[in-house]
């Protein structure tokens, strides 16, 4: 099982490339798209800005898009769940536009929303045995999907309800790290994993 683990230039990738490795997948960091789209499933990391991102991605775009709507399996940890919208507030640029809507600012009056936060999952095998989920968050921005129906779970945060996680088709994105969310964090990474080795 190949991973592709896309790296912005932004950051640490190595407690996910771990959780991923603990799963039994053969993780490869890499920098180019051909390289990325070539291997089994994709992780897109939840490192750096959505800027950094968007300049990685070039004019990859349409191309990733197509690759996931045509059921490569995608996991998006934060920034990488941000990076499967349109756009967002945090910095101008295109991003994948898999799942229609944008990224905004969180409104809530303590910003960022850092640390452990309860997760109410809905009913997607992504979560499968990894209930209940107190999972780790370092976010200050959400995602607004056009399509409510895309949205898996939610979390609330000083009285603000955002998407926690969305889902198309096999693609997934979390606003949380689970890699740094204790055993149910890496269950989620593990169902993943499941879910492209069947892919």
């Amino acid at each position: 099982m190949r991973i592709a683990l896309f790296d912005y230039g932004a950051g640490n990738l190595h407690s996910l490339k771990k959780a991923l490795e603990v799963g039994g997948a053969d993780v490869e960091a890499v920098t180019d798209w051909d390289r990325a789209l070539d291997t089994d499933a994709l992780v897109l990391p939840g490192v750096g800005a959505f800027g950094a991102a968007v300049a990685a991605l070039g004019d990859a775009g349409p191309r990733v898009r197509d690759a996931l709507e045509s059921g490569y399996p995608c996991l998006g940890i934060c920034l990488g769940m941000q990076l499967l919208f349109d756009e967002s507030e945090e910095s101008p640029g295109t991003g994948i536009g898999l799942i229609p809507g944008r990224v905004r600012r969180l409104h809530s009056r303590i910003v960022p929303h850092m640390g452990w936060n309860e997760v109410e999952t809905g009913d997607d095998s992504l979560f499968a045995g990894a209930t209940p989920l107190f999972a780790y968050y370092a976010n200050s921005y959400v995602c607004e999907p056009e399509d409510s129906g895309c949205a898996i779970a939610w979390t609330e945060y000083e009285g603000e309800r955002f998407a926690a996680a969305v889902r198309s088709g096999s693609a997934w994105g979390v606003q949380f790290h689970p890699e740094k969310s204790s055993a149910a964090g890496l269950r989620v990474v593990r169902n993943f994993l499941e879910k492209a080795r069947r892919a």
